[in-house]
Formats: structure tokens, sequence, C-alpha cells
């Protein structure tokens, strides 16, 4: 599946795993993430942390007519406010998308997947 642009010079299509990277690695730089999770192994109640070569695993994008969904699985530092992180997350990844690609996002879904204790 794929999400179509239309141009005065034509149709460009950008795949969904693309749309993913991009969101991935906007919400990678947010302050007090962790990484991205993986959306679909919990092993023995742990999430899996992602690498920045899987950033898409932690990504879920659909299309809703127009508009653009997308569900991100993240892993937070452990002392934030996880709402304010989410909050910051969603902001980053819909300016992110709306400026490089030109989509109309119209949900950003943050999934909280487990919070971690690192090191400063």
């Amino acid at each position: 599946m794929s999400v179509e642009l239309k141009t005065p010079l034509g149709k460009i299509d950008v795949e969904n795993e693309v749309i993913a990277m991009i969101a991935g690695g906007a919400a990678e730089d947010c302050y007090g993430l962790v990484g991205m999770a993986s959306r679909n192994s919990l092993k023995d109640g742990v999430a899996e942390l992602l690498g920045k070569e899987n950033l898409g695993r932690g990504v879920t994008v659909r299309e809703n007519g127009e508009l653009v969904e997308i569900d991100l699985y993240v892993i937070v530092n452990y002392g934030v406010k996880i709402s304010e992180v989410a909050h910051n997350v969603q902001s980053t990844v819909k300016y992110t998308l709306e400026q490089s690609l030109g989509l109309q996002v119209g949900a950003i879904n943050v999934y909280v997947q487990g919070v971690r204790v690192t090191e400063s």
C-alpha cells in the first residue's frame, strides 16, 4: 500500500514503509524517548528496543481517505512525564510528515510499551 501525492507535474507514490521510517526517525529525536519498540513482540513483559535500521517496525501507517493515521510504539525514560513525552512525539511527527511529504495527518497514536532507566 502506498500514499499517492498529486503535484502539478504528476503524481508521487510514497510507500508506507518510507512514511514509517520518517515517522520513527522524527520520534527518536524527541526528549524523554529511549527508542522505538517492536509493535509485535513483548518478551517476558519486556519490550524489544529497535535499532536505527529497524525503526519502521515500531510504526504502523494507515490511510483513512485523504488522511494518514500513524501508530507509534515507544519506550520512554524513567522519571519523565509520559503524557508530555507522548504529546511532544505527536507534535514532532506530525510536523515532520507535513513538512517533508506534504501529508495530511489525521491521527498519531502513541503506545508506550515500556519504561527504561537510562544512565545520564
